[in-house]
């Protein structure tokens, strides 16, 4: 059963988003965070982080990440998250 029919793509950016924020910013970060902006660049993760992201998309979204999938284009910022878990979603519907 895939339990991530509930989630549109600005549901899945929030939730990224949050968890962002929550997770990585310090107080004075977290009034905006820019969805398009490298993550890894701008040294808001570094490789730990970025595990840490992956177990949250895992469990948040009911998928699974791959190795071969832990690279820039999918998971290097909030956007590029988005649409890597919403075509995961959409590839286990």
């Amino acid at each position: 059963m895939n339990k991530n029919l509930g989630y549109n793509e600005k549901d899945i950016v929030d939730i990224i988003s949050q968890f962002i924020i929550n997770n990585f910013l310090l107080s004075n970060q977290k009034e905006n965070i820019d969805v398009n902006i490298s993550l890894y660049e701008d040294r808001i993760v570094d490789s730990t982080g970025v595990l840490e992201i992956v177990d949250f998309l895992e469990e948040k979204f009911g998928i699974k990440i791959e190795d071969d999938e832990l690279v820039p284009d999918n998971l290097d910022s909030i956007n590029k998250m988005s649409k890597f878990v919403q075509r995961k979603i959409d590839n286990a519907s």
